[in-house]
């Protein structure tokens, strides 16, 4: 029985050192984008899926290091299904011709290390450990590796198998694990990889996905790629061929271009209206235009659907700003005599603070204050704060009454701080009556300009 076991094991490592690495080739792969239509696009690279659209690099040429040129199409254009057979046989295929050999010859040196160690192993139930091991190693490579070298490896398996069982039976073992007969299914073809395109496919497929794309940009790009690869390649093309597809492409990267500064002018005109009217806040003369814009899309030919819809959320926004600034100006028109009334009521106490401004630019300055001007400013703070409590704010200049009242306070704390800091001769105090003075300066223009902000009609910023 042990001689049986070792045999097989020799067979198993005599099979492995077989295996040779080849050399591996940078070529990327070729993907295809299959339509419902029928039609296919070559992908050089993988494809992307990006939200409902698929992006791909396409080839523009047959050429070794084609250029390339970015596509972006409507996913629900793709016939997915066949689209990923295809990608799944692709990926094979390109591991095989690159990769594979040397990831075989990887995994027979490690196995055939683990058969060494069963060969010089004297106990029965350390060899089995290690066939097992060996066998599981095999069995999940070929899982991940597309299969590859199946019949190989289904033939290393087998042998493994059988050593398995003689070690079970040598260690008294009886129970036979099934999952280790277990094989997967070879590699299927599901979808067929088709030859590269010639230079005549090549630039066709470039214009029809032109015409797949949703952004003219982009067909205008791909169309262009294709005239310049028409140029490049003319020798080898067919001159009727490549005279026809010259012309039709010419023609229809300059109907883009002009269709595109068609709508390039729409925009300009429509949205230099939109911004009067809403200056304006000419609500239905907004509301007029979006009309108009679907009747000048219509005159045009309906070829922008992008531009006009982005078009007609800009007037939209334009008119939502045009009704909240009407709101506000309706607003105003029932407020404006309250806010008037408050304005000449409470322009006494910004008069009186207007007599502080020298008294506090003094103080600011550190330019010397005598006691007449730090009582004067005692005796106006009074009378502003006892005329300023007399008024009543209308609700929407309560803030701006408040301001006035705390500039009044801070200017009586700057002459206040003042006089302490001439009696105590501290600097520093001078510099405390600087801040005052300048807050109170600050907050008494602040007052002003909101409150007079509120004075005029509302605009839009």
């Amino acid at each position: 029985m042990k001689t049986l076991t070792l045999a097989g094991v020799l067979a198993v490592s005599c099979l492995l050192t077989c295996a040779r690495a080849s050399a591996d080739t940078d070529d990327a792969t070729m993907f295809r984008v299959f339509l419902n239509d029928g039609g296919s696009l070559v992908s050089y690279g993988e494809i992307a899926r990006v939200g409902d659209h698929v992006v791909f690099s396409m080839p523009i040429a047959s050429t070794p290091n084609p250029p390339l040129q970015l596509v972006n199409i409507a996913g629900d254009r793709v016939d997915w299904d066949r689209t990923d057979r295809y990608a799944a046989t692709a990926r094979a295929m390109h591991y095989f011709a690159t990769q594979a050999e040397s990831d075989y010859a990887a995994l027979s040196n490690q196995i055939a290390q683990t058969l060494n160690d069963v060969t010089l192993a004297t106990d029965a139930t350390r060899r089995l450990a290690l066939v097992e091991q060996a066998r599981k190693g095999l069995a999940d490579w070929r899982l991940s590796h597309f299969n590859y070298r199946d019949s190989e490896v289904r033939q290393m398996l087998s042998m493994l198998d059988e050593a398995i069982a003689d070690l079970r039976a040598a260690t008294g073992r009886q129970r036979f694990d099934l999952s280790l007969v277990a094989y997967a299914n070879p590699l299927t073809i599901a979808e067929p990889l088709l030859p590269a395109p010639t230079p005549q496919e090549a630039i066709e497929q470039t214009i029809a996905a032109a015409w797949l794309s949703e952004l003219p940009a982009e067909r205008v790009s791909l169309l262009g790629a294709a005239l310049a690869e028409l140029d490049r390649s003319e020798a080898a093309l067919p001159s009727e061929w490549v005279a026809a597809r010259r012309v039709e492409t010419k023609n229809a990267i300059e109907t883009l271009l002009r269709i595109e500064r068609s709508y390039q002018s729409l925009t300009t005109q429509i949205m230099d209206v939109a911004n009067r009217r809403a200056r304006l806040a000419d609500v239905r003369g907004l509301e007029q235009m979006i009309a108009q814009i679907y009747q000048r899309d219509a005159a045009l030919g309906g070829g922008r659907p992008d531009v006009v819809n982005a078009l007609i959320a800009a007037v939209q926004d334009k008119l939502d700003a045009a009704r909240r600034l009407r709101l506000a100006r309706d607003r105003w028109a029932l407020r404006a005599p309250e806010i008037r009334k408050y304005w000449i009521d409470i322009s006494a106490p910004f008069d009186l603070f207007t007599r502080l401004k020298p008294s506090l630019e003094d103080i600011k300055l550190l330019a010397g204050s005598s006691p007449a001007s730090l009582a004067a400013i005692d005796r106006v703070v009074a009378r502003i704060v006892k005329t300023a409590s007399t008024i009543a704010p209308p609700e929407e200049l309560s803030a701006a009454h408040a301001l006035l009242v705390s500039a009044a306070q801070l200017a009586d704390n700057a002459a206040r701080i003042r006089r302490e800091a001439i009696l105590s001769g501290d600097l520093d105090r001078a510099w405390d009556a600087w801040s005052a003075a300048a807050g109170a300066l600050m907050l008494g223009e602040r007052a002003r300009s909101d409150i007079q902000a509120l004075l005029r009609r509302p605009e839009l910023p």
